[in-house]
C-alpha cells in the first residue's frame, strides 16, 4: 500500500487501485428490511463493493414543522413523517449488516448523531460517511473522529474554509484516514452545477484523496470523476428510479449500476500508469506506418552516401530518418539495390579502417544525445 491508500474493509482506496463503488441505499428501501435486503443483493449481483445506508432517529436529525427550511415536503407527507416511516432500528441494521457481509459488499452507514456512531461502531463496520449537510456539525465530526476508522467526508454545499474547518476537526480529534467527496447536493443534479474540477482543488489544497458523490442523472460524470482523479464512486441506488420518495429520480437501477461498474472499469484501465510509451497495441503500427531510411537508387560497395541517395519510406524496420544526418558521409559495406531497407550494417562506420568491426557502436553513437558533441571534438 501506498502512504495516501486508504484501507476499507479488505478493499485499498488509492490512485492506483480500482475505483471503489458505494450503491448508496440510503432511505430507498423505504422503511422496509425486505427491500433493503433486495437492493443489497440487486448492488452485490451488478459489482458494487459497498452498499451504504443511513443511521438516523428523526425526533433527533430534524423538528417536526411544516415551516420552510425546517423540511422539505414530499406530497402530502412531511419530511419529518417521512424520515420517521424510513428509520431502520437498530436491530434492522444488524440484520442488513450481516446480509451485506454474507453477499460479501462492505456495509456503511452514514451516522446523523452519536448513539448511531456509537451503534455503528458496535457493528465493527469499516469505515464512516458524513454526510454533507453536517460538514459544520463539529459535536458529531469529532465524535465520530474519535472511533479511528476511516471516514469519507461529503463536502456538498461547502466552500473551501469549510472543508478545511471539517478537515481540521477530524485529525485534531483522531482520524487518520479522510477522503474528501466532491459532491453537488441537489436531485438530480444539473451537469452545469457539477463542478468535476473541484476534485482537483480538493486534491491539490488536502493532499488527500479524493471521490465523487454523485446525484446527477446517467453515469457520464461519474466516469469523467474518475479521469479527473476520483477513487471512489457514490451514487444513489434504486430498483425503481420512478418510485415516490425524495431520492428515487437521481438514483440507479440495478442495470444501471451495471454499466457503471464496467464503464468505471474500463476508464481506470484507459487511464495507465502515466508514463508515455508505445502500448502493446500500438507495436505492430509502429513498424507498419513509420519510416525507414531507403536507397533512392543502386549504391555500389565502397561509394560514400549523399543525401540524393537517400529516400524515406514504410515499414519503420530500418534505420530511423532521425538518424539520416548519421548516414550521409559514410561508405556502403556491400552493393545495396534501390528500395533496400537500410541498416547499420550497410554501412562502414565513420573512421574505422576495418570494415569488418561491429557496427553497434555506431548505433550507439547515433542514439546518443552527445553524439554531435563527441563528433565536433574528435
Amino acid at each position: 500500500m501506498k502512504d495516501t491508500d486508504i484501507l476499507i474493509g479488505q478493499k485499498v482506496i488509492g490512485t492506483v487501485s480500482k475505483v471503489f463503488v458505494v450503491a448508496e441505499i440510503g432511505i430507498n428501501h423505504d422503511g422496509s428490511v425486505t427491500q433493503a435486503e433486495k437492493l443489497i443483493d440487486a448492488a452485490a449481483d451488478a459489482g458494487a463493493d459497498a452498499v451504504k445506508f443511513q443511521s438516523f432517529q428523526a425526533e433527533r436529525l430534524l423538528i417536526p414543522s411544516r415551516e420552510r427550511y425546517a423540511q422539505q415536503m414530499e406530497g402530502a407527507e412531511s419530511a419529518y413523517q417521512m424520515l420517521r416511516r424510513c428509520e431502520l432500528t437498530w436491530s434492522d441494521q444488524e440484520k442488513l449488516k450481516k446480509h451485506a457481509d454474507a453477499r460479501g459488499v462492505i456495509f456503511i452507514s452514514t451516522p446523523f448523531d452519536e448513539e448511531s456512531a456509537d451503534f455503528l461502531d458496535s457493528l465493527d463496520v469499516p469505515a464512516f460517511k458524513i454526510a454533507s449537510a453536517d460538514i459544520t456539525h463539529v459535536p458529531l465530526l469529532r465524535h465520530v473522529a474519535s472511533k479511528g476508522k476511516p471516514i469519507l467526508l461529503s463536502t456538498g454545499m461547502s466552500y473551501l474554509n469549510e472543508v478545511a474547518d471539517a478537515v481540521w476537526n477530524l485529525k485534531s480529534s483522531g482520524a487518520k484516514d479522510i477522503l474528501l467527496m466532491h459532491c453537488v447536493s441537489a436531485y438530480p443534479a444539473p451537469p452545469q452545477d457539477m463542478n468535476l474540477r473541484a476534485l482537483q482543488t480538493l486534491q491539490s489544497y488536502f493532499d488527500l484523496l479524493v471521490g465523487l458523490s454523485d446525484h446527477s442523472e446517467g453515469i457520464l460524470l461519474s466516469l469523467v470523476a474518475v479521469a479527473l482523479g476520483a477513487v471512489v464512486i457514490e451514487k444513489h441506488f434504486t430498483l425503481d428510479k420512478s418510485a415516490a420518495g425524495p431520492d428515487h429520480k437521481a438514483s440507479m437501477d440495478p442495470e444501471d449500476l451495471k454499466l457503471l461498474v464496467k464503464g468505471l472499469r474500463n476508464v481506470e484501465a484507459s487511464l495507465g500508469d502515466g508514463r508515455k510509451r508505445p502500448s502493446d497495441a500500438e507495436e505492430e503500427s509502429r513498424l507498419f506506418s513509420r519510416r525507414s531510411i531507403t536507397a533512392a537508387a543502386d549504391i555500389r560497395a565502397n561509394e560514400t552516401i549523399e543525401p540524393w541517395m537517400l529516400a524515406f519510406k514504410r515499414p519503420g524496420t530500418g534505420l530511423e530518418p532521425r538518424y539520416w544526418e548519421k548516414v550521409i558521409g559514410l561508405t556502403a559495406r556491400r552493393n545495396i539495390s534501390k528500395n533496400t531497407i537500410l541498416q547499420w550494417e550497410d554501412f562502414v562506420p565513420s573512421g574505422l579502417s576495418n570494415p569488418s568491426r561491429d557496427n553497434s557502436n555506431l548505433e550507439q553513437d547515433a542514439a546518443s544525445p552527445h553524439a554531435h558533441s563527441r563528433r565536433r571534438h574528435a
